[in-house]
């Protein structure tokens, strides 16, 4: 039990470990997909499986998403009426997720999230005044029978693993529920808390959790996260820029998934 407490890093990579956490919590509360960066961190300096590395990025998630949420609310930007509807599917669904996490085969998992971040990607391009405007969601929609399978379908998915969840849930928030961006945000971390809570019993089950790193980074992450809320909540136009930052996270994912920098490795790095 107590090798699941262990830290036994160098400074340097102490160091990496901490501007990884920083830098994903900022990126996790604006947008998303920042476990593309604290998953490998978790596999190629902790040394971590890949197991228990998905399991162990779950307690960043849960702090970072704790600390952004309460920033939200000292900034009085969250609006959390009728979210029962949209947290109540994907919190059953990530339950669903978490439990299939060991059984599909993760090559075809990577390529079929690296179809879906293409997709996104299009929609995102198309119309990009739907993303920035202004609105107010109307409650009656997140009570659509295709409203909840959705939500649902993108618990599933967070529950399995965590890297690109955020983006997901902005598009459902944005474009199903009719949120701003920057509203979406603040649903977006409430959720993502809520859902984690039954992921991390169920790897925490299957001892698929290092507590040591997954502390550690999670108080990085949740200092990020801070950082992050104070960010949006005072800038001009943030919609704008969170759409901006959502295409080119959108991209960088796409290429990790389909294994684009993996083949430009290997085709002139070796």
């Amino acid at each position: 039990m107590s090798e699941l407490f262990q830290t036994d890093l160098s400074l340097i990579q102490w160091f990496i470990f901490a501007f990884a956490g920083l830098l994903t919590g900022v990126i996790n509360t604006l947008a998303g997909s920042g476990s593309l960066i604290t998953l490998p961190i978790f596999i190629f300096i902790c040394g971590l499986p890949a197991d228990v590395a998905n399991g162990t990025n779950r307690i960043g998630a849960l702090f970072q998403s704790a600390t952004g949420v309460r920033a939200f609310q000292k900034q009085g930007v969250l609006n959390l009426k009728g979210v029962a509807w949209i947290a109540v599917p994907i919190v059953l669904g990530a339950a669903l997720g978490a439990r299939i996490a060991v059984s599909l085969d993760e090559k075809m998992m990577n390529y079929s999230i690296g179809g879906l971040m293409v997709f996104m990607l299009i929609v995102l391009l198309i119309n990009p005044k739907r993303w920035i405007r202004e609105t107010t969601a109307d409650i009656q929609k997140h009570k659509r029978p295709l409203n909840i399978l959705a939500f649902f379908l993108i618990g599933i998915y967070g529950g399995f693993i965590q890297a690109g969840v955020g983006i997901f849930l902005l598009a459902g928030l944005v474009l199903l529920s009719g949120y701003s961006l920057k509203a979406s945000n603040g649903i977006k971390l409430v959720v993502v808390f809520l859902f984690n809570i039954p992921a991390i019993y169920i790897f925490l089950s299957m001892n698929q959790i290092h507590f040591g790193y997954g502390i550690a980074m999670a108080v990085f992450q949740s200092v990020g996260a801070y950082l992050g809320v104070k960010w949006i909540s005072q800038i001009p136009n943030a919609n704008e820029w969170i759409h901006r930052l959502l295409i080119l996270i959108v991209i960088a994912s796409a290429f990790k998934f389909l294994g684009v920098y993996s083949w430009i490795y290997n085709q002139f790095l070796l």
